[in-house]
């Protein structure tokens, strides 16, 4: 049985841990997929590259109000998936081939693992390995919602539904989270009819209040959003997939060509049998880790998707170089910084936040007050004809530190970044606003007139 100073199973984040400093470390890299892991493959990267291409293909529609007539001819779903793959495809067998052939002190193992005790893994191929230390960034996969006669349907997940044939004239998308918005932004963009199916009464139901409502409001004047909707049962037809609903008016049922399952992801501790090592659990499956991301194993860390409260890859990042620290420096180890982590939706329109929201400040019982301000009140706004975007600001009224910031419009993405920097740095409100330039008249002008409004102390 072969024995290893290091195992890091996924490779996704846990790919960027082994280091010149391991250099003499035996490692093993365990992987059940594609080398990558989610982002790269069926997540972020893929995902974006579609957003991007339905942005250009939505223009058009958005360009009579300013006064210009645009139209678009055709969209080559062919071109555009393999546009897309074939760029992501070769840096996946790429960074497989750099890890398994040109890294000396590294053995790559490809198949699904699993723990058989604290020490020892199966690795799926035949093999059995031991470890001093393990590393577990297994990632997620896609829910699968228990639904009777789905499994005869035919239905995609995210991770399949990027690959299709052909475009379908029409999907059903189920569920109401990121995922499923940011695909109905992309087939909607492309020509396709979309319904949007939710069991709760709002998309995005994790945002901020207001931004939710918002977003769902826009969002019924561009797909068919079904909301409070249960899914009691799939049904395969001649031309694709029928769906039975209960709602408030009682039963319905909805058709499509294609069926896009988004109900969100789990985290792949079951596929790894985690309890065989002793690892501890939240309910929901995530392998428990402290601060420093380590588990209640010493000498294995968790990090990702698998452990965190974030499904984010930019948090998955993060802790890969904590745990690449600890495990080079066990006795000066650092934290963790989950203080302040941001997260953007990357639909139509784009959605942004950091920190709390206003409900989660009521909970909490903390003392706060709030502040908006609309896209269409700043003169870019006014070049745009944004008549829906704003700007949510949520402050500490005596210090007037940031608690949270929520933002609806477009490239939301980018026009939160300045208040993730004062978050994370303590920058108070009246400083930021009043402190420095902000160019006439571009976006972050929406930043600094929240700011301004803010009803502090």
């Amino acid at each position: 049985m072969r024995h290893f100073d290091l195992v890091i199973i996924g490779t996704g984040s846990g790919n960027s841990i082994p280091t010149e400093a391991m250099a003499g470390w035996q490692i093993a890299i365990l992987e059940k997929g594609t080398f990558g892991g989610t982002c790269l493959n069926v997540g972020c990267i893929p995902t974006k590259m579609f957003v991007h291409t339905a942005d250009q293909a939505a223009a058009p529609a958005n360009a009579k109000k300013l006064g210009v007539d645009a139209t678009l001819d055709a969209v080559h779903w062919p071109e555009i998936r393999d546009r897309i793959f074939n760029r992501i495809d070769p840096i996946a067998e790429g960074g497989r081939n750099w890890r398994a052939n040109e890294n000396a002190n590294v053995t790559v193992y490809e198949g699904t693992a699993h723990f058989i005790d604290a020490h020892t893994i199966d690795t799926g191929t035949g093999e059995t390995i031991t470890a001093d230390r393990i590393v577990v960034a297994a990632g997620s996969r896609p829910t699968v919602p228990d639904i009777a006669d789905l499994d005869t349907t035919g239905f995609h997940t995210s991770d399949t539904v990027m690959r299709l044939d052909e475009l379908p004239e029409s999907l059903i998308i189920v569920g109401s989270g990121f995922i499923a918005s940011e695909f109905a932004h992309v087939f909607s963009s492309f020509g396709v009819e979309v319904t949007v199916i939710a069991r709760s009464n709002l998309l995005l139901r994790h945002e901020d209040l207001e931004i939710a409502q918002r977003f769902t409001e826009v969002a019924k004047g561009k797909w068919n959003v079904l909301l409070n909707r249960k899914t009691t049962r799939a049904e395969k037809t001649a031309t694709g997939v029928k769906l039975h609903l209960e709602g408030p008016n009682g039963e319905e049922t909805v058709e499509a060509q294609q069926l896009l399952i988004a109900t969100g992801r789990q985290p792949n501790s079951d596929l790894l049998q985690v309890q065989n090592a002793g690892l501890d659990q939240h309910p929901d499956g995530r392998v428990k880790v402290d601060e420093y991301q380590r588990t209640s194993q010493p000498h294995i860390y968790a990090l990702g998707d698998i452990s965190s409260d974030y499904q984010l890859k930019h948090v998955a990042n993060h802790e890969s170089k904590v745990v690449q620290h600890n495990l080079l420096n066990p006795d000066d180890q650092i934290k963790s910084d989950h203080r302040f982590v941001p997260a953007a939706v990357f639909s139509s329109p784009q959605i942004a936040s950091v920190g709390l929201t206003e409900e989660q400040a009521k909970e909490k019982g903390i003392r706060y007050v709030t502040a908006s301000q609309a896209y269409a009140s700043i003169a870019y706004g006014w070049a745009m004809e944004d008549t829906t975007g704003f700007a949510k600001l949520i402050a500490d009224p005596a210090t007037g530190q940031l608690l949270g910031a929520h933002i609806i419009g477009p490239q939301a993405s980018s026009v939160i970044q300045p208040l993730i920097q004062a978050m994370s740095f303590g920058l108070d409100a009246k400083s930021m606003a009043r402190g420095q330039y902000w160019i006439h008249p571009a976006m972050p002008e929406l930043v600094e007139n929240a700011l301004l409004n803010l009803p502090l102390d």
